[in-house]
């Protein structure tokens, strides 16, 4: 998990996002500092033909600096810094939704390998406890203590479960790709270390989904439901900000050397003083502005509610079904133990002649299925207690700050 995480692709990219918004707030925040601009030039001039009234080049040094501040007085340059920084906050929880995400992603295919395998191995158990009755039922058939009815029944029971067994081989080694997928690797690589055997994951353990409080701490998705909410406040606060006047300080000075032939001389301009802007008239479009961000803020407060609440449902969904899974899982159980019981004494009695193959043959049948369903529900159980686990933001660490890495040449 730990590999993939480090090299899946989606999480490269919600963090090279991150990168961007760091950078974002540097822009953001620089509007509000002075800014300094220098310059400098050197230039040859002269004149050529009869009507000449110098001699020689005349050669004209300059430079200049130029020095810029806008008083951030109603606070624009601030509330956009706050805004970049919210949006920087939201861009961390988004690469935490995205590792959630993967993480599910990976722990379910894993979940769904161990289960295939785990049919597999049932189905090759069966396949042989079938054999065995088909030729049990030949050598009676020999005997004459059984018909070729018998025969071809039992032979049939042993053909089709021969036929699930490819099938679920096929679904082991797609899931085992994905796997390799998902850790950045070709999905061959991986096939026969994944494939060499495991029993299913079983959960087992107290549930503690915490508090509402934690919920709202720790799920990523609300954190950028939040912090998309902060962004949009503060860009009410930018966009109210451009109703009033702006003044900027700015100065410059401008020092020139000329050197003509025979003399020379230098020369200093400068300047300084405020710039006051004041918006009079404009249709109405700086107030539409400030509408149209108090309309997004709502927005976002609509869907951060909603996020809020779809996350309490989803806690309180995973909470029931793995309670439920627990009981189906222990009613299975004892299914399977009921029905080997009866297929064990089914084959001692046919063997006795005292019942018929079919009585057999359908102990069989009913002990498959009960296995394949208790595979099943302990797939299903080792689900959806990822999906609780995800649905409470489990492994969720609001204080972590990941960066991307620069990239190494090669």
């Amino acid at each position: 998990v730990g590999q993939g995480l480090n090299e899946n692709l989606s999480i490269q990219q919600s963090l090279e996002r991150i990168n961007a918004a760091a950078s974002n707030v540097t822009v953001a925040g620089a509007g509000s500092l002075p800014s300094l601009v220098v310059g400098a030039d050197h230039t040859v001039s002269g004149s050529m033909g009869e009507r000449r009234t110098d001699i020689g080049a005349t050669n004209t040094t300059s430079g200049t600096a130029s020095v810029s501040w806008l008083l951030d007085l109603f606070g624009q340059y601030r509330r956009s810094k706050e805004s970049a920084q919210a949006s920087l906050d939201a861009a961390y929880s988004t690469a935490d939704v995205a590792k959630l995400t993967y993480i599910q992603d990976l722990v379910n295919s894993y979940i769904d390998l161990r289960y295939y395998q785990e049919r597999i191995a049932l189905s090759r158990a069966n396949l042989k406890s079938r054999q065995e009755t088909y030729e049990l039922t030949k050598f009676q058939l020999d005997a004459g203590a059984a018909s070729r009815l018998d025969v071809v029944q039992a032979e049939g029971l042993v053909q089709s479960t021969q036929a699930e067994i490819p099938g679920l081989e096929t679904n082991a080694r797609v899931s085992a790709h994905h796997i390799a997928t998902l850790l950045g690797k070709p999905a061959g690589s991986m096939v026969d270390e994944l494939l060499r055997g495991s029993t299913q994951p079983i959960f087992r353990g107290g549930i503690k989904a915490g508090v509402p409080a934690d919920l709202i701490r720790n799920r990523p998705d609300i954190r950028v439901a939040e912090r998309n909410l902060a962004t949009a406040t503060a860009d009410i606060g930018v966009a109210i900000s451009q109703l009033y006047p702006t003044i900027t300080l700015s100065g410059s000075i401008s020092p020139s050397y000329v050197r003509p032939v025979g003399a020379n001389g230098g020369l200093t301009t400068w300047s300084f003083g405020p710039t006051l802007t004041l918006p009079i008239f404009d249709g109405g479009r700086l107030r539409a502005n400030v509408d149209i961000a108090k309309s997004t803020a709502k927005t976002q407060y609509l869907a951060w509610k909603q996020t809020v609440l779809e996350a309490v449902e989803e806690v309180e969904n995973a909470l029931s079904a793995v309670r439920r899974d627990a009981q189906t899982v222990e009613s299975l159980r004892a299914q399977v133990k009921t029905t080997q019981e009866t297929l064990d004494l089914s084959t001692a009695s046919y063997k006795d002649g005292a019942s018929s193959l079919l009585d057999v043959l359908d102990a069989q049948r009913q002990v498959s299925l009960a296995q394949a369903s208790l595979a099943a529900a302990v797939q299903q159980m080792a689900k959806d207690y990822v999906s609780l686990n995800i649905a409470i933001g489990g492994g969720y660490t609001p204080d972590g700050k990941p960066t991307v890495a620069p990239p190494k040449a090669s």
